[in-house]
């Protein structure tokens, strides 16, 4: 079975070839219902479709962007008149139609955008002050004009459609247009109302089936549409009623004053208002990979591009349906999700089993009614046939059709859907927001996690406790004894490296309270330059910014260009110590005197940066140059005035203490007990690295930690040596990630979680097997690019979803290994029964029951059990494993062994046993059978709780929906056996038959906790099948 799975069902889990998504969905065979089954499976032809489309569309905007431009530039602005605004525009006081500005930005006409007064006009038009942004009291109206920043959705499907999709299951309507016969037939022979009941029982059966079906489905579609939402879902930086906010991408309006930054989705249609450097990747719209750089000349920015570089803010003059980028979204959803390998594999388990199936259904069709013409020959009745007859032989059809509903397991790949929706809306609780599917299952085979330090392992609460200046190192106690330590000049020079030096900004909320917008660095570096001056505007008052070159994560700086009250020039730096230090010659004393640096000095601040990093500070070092004006080089236009990467002063060093996350170093513990290799990539100094990481122990005696440059410099024979050891890699570039990655899949067939929140982190994150992206620190990009977003930037949250990846895999085993037992039993007890005695014991209607018992409910039960500690006490689920284990066989053809005794029994000595006599005998031993081989599953279910251990009711009364599950399965066989007898083909049975079938089910227990006992050979493949014991020392964390 696995060699057949593995030639025909196997696709990987991130970006499947389209050969491999072909080849499987060419494997299966009798597939019962089509629309159910592969609901949750992509439309290939459909997304081929959407693909088309999309080119189609990215193709005319790529045109009215290149071509369109360079056209309207020959239009004559004289010649535009303006469109009469209509009442609506008019009574709500604005002085532009909302299609008028949308077509500004849509085909970059510059003519028309001057014609209406350029960035001025548009705003004293559209009613909004560019410096104060929208009024809260008029974004209603604002919708109302101009639209909702949203784009247009598939609606919801109701229901009812759910119930017509369960209804096309073939077999089912097989059976109805048989009970339909049945029903007719009956009446015919057996007359009003007695006839009617075979048929009348199988319709009641298959509604219900139908009806419980439906339900779950709809719950799950939604799960996901909630999910779906939440993934649009994008925080944007606007001010409104003059302070900064931050409000959802869904509740942006045309006049909104949006801050953009690297890595930042642009979040509507908009004009350039100001920023530096502002670079813009457009190829997501047009498919042009040449970013645009945005100025005043060029203002113009389309939804849906990505900050490339740079900063700055815009003006929204379109949103949603009104922007080209809300167009293309409708393409992108088409064709849905690809599909999970485990849905695909257990596509391929359901096909085996099925053709299986059909074998066993066409044999006891055929014996059955063998046997109905070998007693009509014997008794010279054979060319005799009667309407009962025909009855008989349409009853065979029925309980042959039945036998291919339950022999066919249509519920095996739904229940991965099952179990993924339940897994992803308990993620979204535990803050964690699952991108794709796939992910869920792939992080329970997570071998190393490769994860950042800042945010992630520790609180991203920066607060600055050490100083280094003028050659004298200070702690962060008193502010008077500190200011008083700090000669004048030198402190003025620190505050403008401080505040002017800096990308965030200092608001005030309505309450008055002072807020820091920025990165948490940069929040912690400003709030230790107020503590020396309240008055943040002081020093940017009478100070023009020249050029600005934002912090990225290749230079590991960020440098500003201003021009002074008296005219001159003046560059700030600050960054990664080290690398700040090596672009200074100069240093500035006690005095606030710039004096050459001399060997000793860089020596002491080496050693001083070194002591900050020992201590796990973040050291951020601070200089300044002074430059000469009326140069060629240094004049004030920002286009051609570059910022100087050498000959700096040394202004102050400062350490920022970023504690360890509560809890982080148990869950490292939990990872290393669970053979997870836990990495720290991080930018940092390597002894700020090393400090943190053997706080949460991620570092251990025989680990190495290794710098960025070093790594990069190693051969690929070397990194084999390496590679297995590194548990620290610090001053690491975006690439440096992207390598470590790459060479532990590829060389070491690791699987690898990786986490990243920057712009550059986007190949690293498409390359690992699951990419993690922080949801509080991480660009649009990076988010773009995840399978995860870690909502909270919390280590412990990647540990949650590495659990809930194991419980997914095992939850899945567990319901296959239910699902198959209860096949095996129910095809065999019919066919041999079938062939003994000429009729089955299990009826269309029971057997209908049953695989409702074992299909929807089974895979509630059991799909949806919550994670437990023991699941991170055993290896990673290895790459190659077999998906149905020696153990999992083990336990079914067991049990398949004690129920078929146990219904064989009954089936040929049971009226003896049981003491059963009378007219109605046959009758009671049949419901006998019936409720006994309903008990046995009942227990088998508890019993699949757990393939290994021998306590399988812990935890049980904690999961709720395997408890309902249970009461319900129990409750409504009461019903079908006491009261629902004339449908159900049953009788009302005595106490004393009740208790049997209960105790002979529950033994079923007992023989399960027996066969644990029978050992069984280890997987001998790449990795293990998951259930050994972790060979780990308890002290290796």
């Amino acid at each position: 079975m696995e060699s057949y799975l593995k030639e025909n069902f196997e696709v990987e889990p991130k970006n499947p070839t389209e050969e491999a998504l072909k080849k499987w969905r060419s494997a299966v065979w009798l597939v019962k219902n089509p629309r159910r089954r592969f609901r949750m499976v992509a439309d290939l032809a459909k997304r081929a479709a959407a693909e088309k489309k999309r080119r189609k569309i990215q193709e005319k905007i790529r045109i009215a962007l290149y071509v369109q431009k360079a056209a309207l530039q020959f239009i004559d602005a004289a010649n535009r008149t303006e469109r009469k605004l209509s009442e609506e525009v008019v009574q709500a006081g604005y002085d532009i139609e909302p299609e008028d500005l949308a077509y500004i930005v849509r085909s970059h006409n510059t003519k028309t955008y001057d014609f209406h007064g350029g960035l001025q006009g548009l705003a004293r038009k559209i009613k909004v002050s560019l410096r104060d942004g929208v009024l809260s009291s008029d974004i209603s109206k604002r919708q109302q004009i101009f639209g909702y920043n949203q784009f247009v959705e598939k609606p919801q499907r109701p229901l009812w459609m759910f119930i017509w999709d369960a209804l096309q299951d073939m077999t089912l309507i097989i059976l109805m247009v048989c009970a339909v016969i049945s029903v007719g037939v009956g009446i015919a022979t057996e007359g009003w109302p007695k006839g009617m009941y075979d048929g009348l029982g199988i319709i009641l059966c298959i509604l219900l089936v139908v009806v419980v079906t439906a339900v779950s489905d709809y719950k799950q579609s939604l799960q996901f549409k909630d999910l779906d939402k939440e993934k649009k879902n994008i925080i944007i930086q606007v001010t409104r009623d003059g302070t900064r906010k931050k409000v959802s991408i869904y509740d942006l309006v045309v006049g909104d004053i949006v801050h953009l930054s690297i890595g930042d989705q642009v979040p509507a249609d908009g004009i350039f208002i100001d920023g530096y450097s502002l670079t813009i990747d457009e190829s997501s719209l047009s498919g042009e990979s040449e970013p645009v750089n945005i100025d005043k000349k060029k203002p113009f920015l389309l939804s849906g591009t990505k900050v490339q570089d740079g900063s700055g803010k815009m003006l929204v003059t379109s949103v949603g349906m009104k922007t080209e980028w809300g167009r293309l979204m409708v393409t992108l959803s088409e064709g849905g999700d690809d599909e999970t390998p485990l849905q695909v594999k257990l596509n391929g388990v359901a096909t085996i089993i099925g053709k299986i199936g059909l074998a066993f259904a066409v044999l006891t069709f055929l014996v059955l009614t063998a046997r109905l013409i070998l007693t009509k020959y014997i008794s010279n009745e054979l060319l005799k046939w009667s309407m009962n007859d025909g009855l008989a032989l349409l009853n065979y059809f029925a309980i042959a059709v039945t036998i291919l509903v339950v022999a066919v397991p249509e519920g095996l790949p739904l229940a991965v859907t099952l179990s993924l929706a339940f897994a992803m809306k308990k993620l979204m609780n535990d803050r964690a927001l699952v991108r794709h599917l796939s992910a869920c299952e792939t992080m329970g085979s997570a071998t190393c996690i490769c994860t950042d330090k800042t945010g992630t392992l520790t609180t991203n609460h920066m607060v600055v406790t050490r100083l280094w200046v003028a050659g004298d190192t200070k702690e962060i106690k008193s502010k008077e004894k500190l200011k008083s330590s700090i000669s004048e000049k030198v402190l003025t020079v620190l505050l403008q490296a401080v505040f002017l030096n800096t990308n965030s900004e200092i608001v005030k909320d309505d309450t008055g309270k002072t807020n820091i917008i920025g990165s948490p660095t940069e929040t912690a570096l400003l709030e230790f330059g107020l503590l020396f001056q309240n008055n943040y505007n002081q020093e940017t008052k009478n100070v023009k910014i020249v050029k600005v070159e934002p912090f990225n994560s290749v230079k590991k700086k960020m440098s500003v260009l201003v021009a002074l009250s008296n005219g001159k020039l003046r560059a700030f730096c600050k960054g990664a110590s080290e690398i700040i230090l090596n672009m200074c010659d100069k240093i500035i004393n006690e005095d606030g005197e710039i004096v050459q640096m001399s060997d000793k000095q860089r020596k002491a601040i080496t050693d001083v940066i070194n002591g900050f990093a020992c201590e796990a500070l973040r050291t951020i070092c601070l200089a300044f140059k002074d430059l000469e004006t009326g140069s060629t080089s240094d004049n004030q236009d920002s286009s051609s005035n570059d910022i100087p990467e050498s000959n700096y002063t040394v202004i102050a060093v400062v350490g920022i203490k970023d504690p360890v996350r509560p809890g982080v170093k148990e869950a490292v513990k939990t990872c290393l007990d669970a053979g997870i290799m836990v990495r720290m990539v991080t930018g940092d100094n390597i002894n700020t690295a090393k400090a943190i990481a053997k706080e949460c122990g991620i570092l251990t005696a025989d680990g190495l930690a290794i710098e960025g440059p070093e790594f990069r410099e190693k051969s690929d024979e070397q990194l084999k040596d390496i590679v297995p050891r590194i548990q620290v890699m610090a001053r690491s570039l975006p690439l440096d990630k992207h390598k470590l990655v790459t060479f532990l899949r590829n060389e070491l067939k690791e699987v690898v979680a990786v986490t990243g929140d920057g712009t550059n982190d986007a190949p690293a994150l498409h390359e690992a097997d699951i990419g993690l992206a922080m949801g509080i620190a991480g660009t649009e990009v990076a988010k773009e690019n995840a399978d995860v977003v870690i909502m909270d930037d919390n280590f412990k949250t990647i540990v949650v979803v590495a659990r809930w990846g194991r419980s997914v895999y095992i939850n899945i085993q567990k319901f296959v290994q239910f699902q198959l037992t209860v096949n095996v039993v129910a095809l065999m007890t019919n066919f041999v029964s079938a062939c003994t005695s000429g009729s089955a014991p299990l009826t269309a209607v029971q057997l209908l029951w049953v695989n409702m018992i074992m299909d929807t409910l089974g895979a509630l039960a059991l799909a949806t059990e919550p994670p437990h500690d023991g699941l991170m006490k055993r290896p990673p689920i290895g790459r190659d494993v077999n998906f149905i284990t020696k153990v999992m066989w083990r336990n079914i053809i067991g049990q398949s062994i004690y129920q078929l005794i146990v219904l064989g029994i009954l089936q040929f000595n049971g009226k003896r046993l049981l003491n059963l006599n009378g007219p109605d005998s046959t009758a009671v031993l049949n419901t006998m059978i019936f409720n006994t081989f309903v008990f046995c599953q009942v227990f088998n279910e508890i019993n699949s709780r757990d393939m290994e251990k021998i306590n399988v009711a812990k935890g049980m009364f904690d999961s709720w929906v395997f408890m309902i599950v249970m009461v319900c399965t129990v409750t409504f066989q009461v019903i079908i056996v006491e009261l629902l007898g004339t449908f159900a083909s049953t009788v009302p049975l005595s106490g004393s038959l009740w208790l049997a079938s209960i105790l002979m089910g529950a033994v079923s227990l007992p023989v399960g906790a027996i066969l644990k006992y029978i050992p069984v050979e280890s997987s001998a493949h790449h990795g293990h099948d998951g259930y050994e014991p972790l060979p780990r020392g308890p002290d290796l964390a």
